[in-house]
């Protein structure tokens, strides 16, 4: 049953043995500090003990030990664990106890017997072995041991050699016991201390024992008590390959549930690959997992860092998080303390979060995407930047482009790019209409657009290749075309010539300045922004081909002089070809053999 049902992992068998075992050495500082222990508590440092030639692992540990009594009572019932008895006694100090019981039991996960050799710290106790191979049978018997605690001696069973090996322990302990409240050792190392002073100072290598974990880890500190460096140094320490974080918040909460934890903003290096499994679990300082997605609002997985608390549900094993209504006050806990900081954040410094806005509106924006609430609160900070790198948020940027950019049906249309590089002329050109084009050029922009044209009701979002500048936004005014009808069919059949093999292109005619371009190429933007959505999704939809129009100037001299006075249809589809190319070569759209042709055949007419 331990094997196959009560425990994900095998290699958590460490865990929970260093677990009873700072326990036990938790108990008897307790009862020392209660004045219930009277002699000296000296170290009690646990030590983790590997014998390759025996072929055991050892945990000692000087806690409070067990009677014959006592070994009788806990070793022998199984999921009772001495912790709710000691609970009991001492409710007021519920913190110190951990909540989780058959830990003792995933030795045999890995053991092929385990032996307990114990004493209690009760004066008038005699130390007792207990002995089992994982079986019904055991041996019970007294032995000469003279101080209180308990070793736990496994004997590792061949399928489990891994674990003799030095370097699969001290993985195991950095992964799972780095934070333990006990000092644990791991052997000896070595360290180099400088004696003498002066040019008669040496350098002197000492062995001295390999303590593998921070008992006092900064999250259980006081915030005004560290430094901004603390904060990064603890930040390295998890993430030693990482950048430094953007911002953090220390977590520290004790009613309705306790809690405490530091959750760091990441650099994203690369917003395709989000990584989400960084925030690792804690209970009683004891790593539990780093799936913490029933704790940790969704969006806020993207976030580093660590979050501890003896009152998150666990199954039996520790391994699985429980659903309870604690679960669902902790996630909305967590998602408005995140809340509260990043707006007291942009209150106290927008300034430096305008500058990291690039990677923290990651953050905010998927934020404001999965959550409502969030996004009620968000709309305080939450910032839009245009191409020209200013900032505002939703608010004031309505206020700034609503005169311009409203249209005949009252709505505010968000004219955005999401690339100005290549759309650089169409952003030149729409300046000169007065517009504001805004960048959105990350993995969640379409679904953000989305979301804020749902919640605001009186925007739309336009990319700025989606129409002619003179149709982003709609006015009540139409310009007539300086085309007869007939002329106009001239014209687009010479086009629809020069597109032919090209798929998805629509030609369309629309009167426009004259100042305008000749002809230029749009998307439309429901069919491109749902496809791309669809795309990000892993949908279908997004492997469909390209849909774009090519629309031709009628008004532009080029169009309405130039091309019809061609001598013939050939020359006219020659022309509109020249021009549909030039359009693609303004959309970065011409490549390869296409765009080879068009410089060669450039070339050829300056000769």
């Amino acid at each position: 049953i331990i094997k196959k049902f009560l425990y994900s992992d095998q290699e958590i068998f460490l865990r929970e043995l260093i677990s009873n075992a700072v326990d036990a050495t938790t108990k008897i500082k307790t009862l020392a500090s209660k004045g219930e222990y009277k002699e000296e508590l000296g170290d009690l440092t646990i030590e983790v003990i590997l014998d390759q030639e025996q072929k055991t692992l050892t945990i000692h540990d000087k806690g409070i030990g067990m009677t014959e009594e006592e070994v009788m009572k806990y070793l022998n019932q199984v999921a009772f664990s001495s912790a709710q008895e000691f609970l009991e006694k001492y409710k007021d100090d519920a913190g110190i106890i951990g909540h989780f019981g058959l830990g003792f039991y995933s030795a045999f996960m890995v053991a092929t017997k385990v032996d307990a050799v114990t004493k209690s710290y009760q004066s008038d106790s005699t130390g007792v072995t207990w002995s089992c191979e994982g079986n019904p049978e055991y041996t019970l018997e007294e032995n000469d041991k003279t101080t209180r605690g308990t070793d736990m001696v496994l004997h590792i069973g061949e399928d489990s050699a891994e674990f003799l090996e030095e370097d699969r322990i001290q993985q195991l302990l950095d992964k799972y016991c780095k934070f333990l409240p006990i000092p644990i050792q791991f052997g000896m190392k070595t360290e180099t201390i400088f004696e003498g002073e002066g040019e008669e100072q040496e350098e002197k290598e000492v062995e001295v024992p390999n303590i593998i974990n921070t008992p006092d880890p900064i999250w259980k500190k006081t915030p005004s008590d560290l430094s901004d460096d603390d904060y990064r140094d603890f930040y390295n320490q998890l993430y030693p390959y990482s950048a430094p974080p953007l911002f953090w918040i220390h977590l520290n909460i004790d009613y309705p549930f306790n809690l405490t934890g530091i959750l760091y903003f990441p650099k994203l290096n690369n917003q395709l690959e989000l990584q989400k499994n960084k925030i690792q679990l804690y209970s009683n300082q004891v790593y539990v997992t780093d799936d913490v997605q029933q704790i940790v609002p969704e969006f806020l997985t993207l976030l580093h860092g660590v979050i501890d608390s003896p009152d998150i549900p666990l199954n039996v094993s520790r391994s699985y998080l429980q659903s309870d209504s604690n679960v669902r006050k902790i996630t909305g806990y967590i998602s408005k303390k995140v809340s509260d900081k990043l707006h007291e954040l942009f209150k106290n410094d927008r300034e430096n979060v305008e500058e990291k806005w690039k990677d923290l509106g990651v953050f905010v924006k998927y934020g404001m995407i999965s959550d409502d609430k969030f996004y009620d609160r968000a709309l305080k900070f939450a910032l839009l930047r245009n191409v020209d790198g200013e900032h505002a948020t939703i608010e004031e940027y309505k206020e700034k482009v609503k005169e311009s950019q409203t249209d005949k049906h009252n709505r505010i249309i968000f004219i955005y790019s999401n690339n100005p590089t290549d759309q650089g002329s169409l952003i030149q050109r729409a300046k000169t209409y007065g517009y504001d084009v805004l960048e959105f050029d990350q993995v969640l922009d379409n679904h953000f657009m989305q979301q804020l044209e749902h919640k605001l009701g009186d925007a739309t979002f336009v990319r700025i290749d989606s129409d002619t500048l003179d149709n982003l936004v709609q006015k009540d005014e139409e310009k007539e075309s300086v085309l007869s009808e007939a002329e106009q069919e001239t014209v687009k059949t010479s086009f629809e010539g020069a597109v032919k093999g090209h798929v998805g292109v629509t030609v369309q005619l629309k009167p426009l300045s004259p100042d305008d371009f000749p002809a230029m190429i749009t998307r439309p933007e429901f069919l491109r922004r749902m496809k791309e959505m669809q795309a990000l999704q892993g949908m279908q939809f997004g492997d469909f081909p390209d849909s774009y129009n090519l629309i031709v100037n009628s008004n532009h001299p080029l169009v309405a002089d130039r091309l019809l006075k061609a001598e013939d249809e050939e020359a006219r589809e020659a022309l509109a070809t020249h021009l549909f190319h030039l359009a693609l070569l303004n959309q970065q759209m011409l490549k390869g053999e296409a765009l080879t042709a068009f410089v060669e055949k450039n070339l050829s007419l300056l000769k």
